[in-house]
């Protein structure tokens, strides 16, 4: 039997749109709790959101701003933008003035769209106000001129009651009025598929955070792929995120969903027993919580009954091996997934095959997608390293941003001439293949001269019985340079000492690994960069 067997499909994003609506009009694009929008219902909110901004007067190309929480002016706002043909710039709604206002300036925002109906959580025309002061003060709302953003013209309203400097829903409809769909379409399909589709700002080590610009193929070839082919268990898809649609760990499912007409499912926030819920009431086939911080929750929660889950038939994750063997056991129809991704590799870049053994899905996080390589490397001398050696992995393929916006010089330090990402994470491959991530290399610390891996220490930890989540992070030692440190979160109804855990880990880890001191947490005080804790402000704790 030949080997061709399947093929790729790569669209501009919208077009992916245009194609369910065309197909399915009538189908659910994205539901959350209280609300839901059909293919052909958000076509046509996507359109009127291109029309208007083409009736302000941005023109293809332009970078736009995208400040909202998952629902539907977040979609609506998303897609429109990709029909104006426009390089959709999502702003992370966990961002403070400060971090906001570097990303609008850096990023060359001629507008942000927004959204102010639902305020019980986060006001963002507050935000924006505080992170552009001068907005307040702006003489006319059509036409900004601000000293902080000299580029930006336009903050739009997509819900809510406008304030001064802010256009509202309906001053956007007016603009939209002369413009015609046709005049959409022609935008539409002016867009190349090596275009910057999105700028997605990542937060990590450095002092502000970096714009990956990705293309359109980046964008949809891989997630429809894997949505078509992988993750397909019915001619229906039901897919849930955990996770904003402004991070990457959600907009790419998000975007495979629609490419294969299926439907997503979300809420405004996380929350356990809403998302148990809304997955019953859908009848989830899939889901991506990605991180213990989602996974554990829902499984701890107490209306959590796996005959609810009947139909659910793949799940993303990543996380300790306790963690994966738990959810293999609650759920033995599923398919646990484990997988490779970051933002500058527009998500996923290697994941688990079919068919793979329970000890590989519970400790390894699969083997590069196809037409994407990956090499493990010396970080000091760049050298390939053989089979089990744990080395940095360096990604090249059809999924790798083409580089840092206006940041030559960390596009440089991240993209060689060869085309590949350092990636800056720590990886073990088998001789079959397989990876095995081992933390981020800015996550090693160095105990008296001995590398600890971080992850490593949190994976034991992790598997007593009392311990939720944990996080370790180096703490300055004037003997030792560090000394690893962990912060904890209990589960719930249980208890345990700092020194009931180090004790733990005494005699079953080295010595110089042990944490030498443990700080607990409840599930509130975790400081979040999007889905992930942020070891940064762990760090700073200390």
């Amino acid at each position: 039997m030949t080997a061709f067997t399947q093929w790729t499909e790569v669209a501009p994003i919208a077009d992916l749109l245009i194609r369910g609506a065309a197909r399915h009009p009538d189908r659910k694009v994205i539901a959350f709790p209280d609300a839901s929008l059909t293919y052909g219902e958000l076509l046509g909110r996507a359109a009127d959101v291109a029309r208007g901004l083409a009736g302000l007067g941005i023109t293809p190309r332009s970078h736009v701003g995208l400040l909202c929480n998952n629902g539907p002016e977040m979609v609506a706002g998303f897609f429109g933008i990709l029909l104006a043909n426009c390089v959709a710039v999502p702003l992370n709604a966990r961002h403070k003035a400060h971090e906001l206002q570097y990303i609008i300036a850096n990023a060359d925002l001629c507008a942000i769209l927004t959204a102010a109906a639902d305020t019980s959580y986060l006001d963002f025309r507050e935000v924006l106000a505080t992170a552009l002061p001068s907005v307040g003060a702006a003489a006319d709302a059509q036409a900004l001129h601000l000293e902080e953003a000299p580029l930006l013209r336009h903050l739009i309203l997509l819900s809510g009651d406008k304030q001064a400097g802010f256009l509202g829903a309906a001053d956007l409809a007016a603009a939209a009025e002369p413009v015609s769909e046709a005049e959409i379409d022609h935008r539409r399909r002016s867009t190349r598929i090596c275009d910057n589709a999105v700028i997605i700002y990542t937060s990590g080590t450095t002092a502000n955070p970096k714009g990956c610009m990705l293309s359109h193929e980046s964008m949809t070839r891989g997630p429809v792929f894997r949505a078509q082919n992988r993750f397909r268990s019915a001619d229906h898809e039901v897919t849930w995120g955990g996770g904003p649609l402004f991070h990457i760990g959600s907009l790419a499912p998000f975007i495979g969903s629609v490419g294969c007409a299926g439907t997503y499912i979300t809420d405004v926030f996380f929350d356990p027993g809403r998302a148990l819920k809304l997955m019953e009431r859908e009848g989830v086939t899939a889901a991506w919580p990605w991180f213990p911080a989602i996974l554990q929750p829902l499984f701890d929660h107490p209306e959590f009954d796996p005959a609810k889950l009947d139909k659910l038939r793949s799940v993303l994750l990543i996380g300790p091996e306790s963690l994966v063997e738990r959810a293999m056991t609650l759920l033995p129809q599923t398919e646990f997934m484990q997988a490779c991704g970051m933002t500058e590799t527009a998500g996923i870049f290697a994941l688990m095959d079919e068919g793979e053994s329970r000890f590989n899905r519970a400790n390894c996080q699969g083997k590069a997608v196809p037409g994407v390589e990956v090499r493990i490397v010396d970080p000091e001398t760049g050298e390939d390293l053989p089979p089990d050696s744990v080395g940095e992995i360096l990604v090249r393929g059809y999924c790798v941003m083409s580089g840092y916006y206006r940041d030559p010089v960390k596009t440089a330090e991240a993209l060689d001439e060869d085309g590949w990402l350092h990636t800056g994470d720590l990886y073990k491959r088998c001789g079959e293949g397989r990876l095995t991530f081992n933390g981020r290399a800015k996550d090693m610390l160095k105990v008296g001269g001995e590398n600890v891996a971080a992850i490593e220490v949190e994976a034991y930890l992790a598997s007593h019985p009392a311990v939720r989540i944990a996080e370790v992070v180096g703490k300055p030692d004037p003997r030792l340079d560090e000394v690893p440190v962990a912060f904890v979160e209990l589960r719930p109804g249980m208890t345990a000492g700092a020194d009931e855990l180090i004790d733990f880990c005494k005699g079953k880890i080295a010595s110089y690994k042990v944490p030498r001191a443990v700080y607990f947490m409840t599930a509130e005080e975790w400081p979040m960069s999007a889905t992930k804790v942020n070891k940064r402000a762990l760090r700073e704790r200390l």
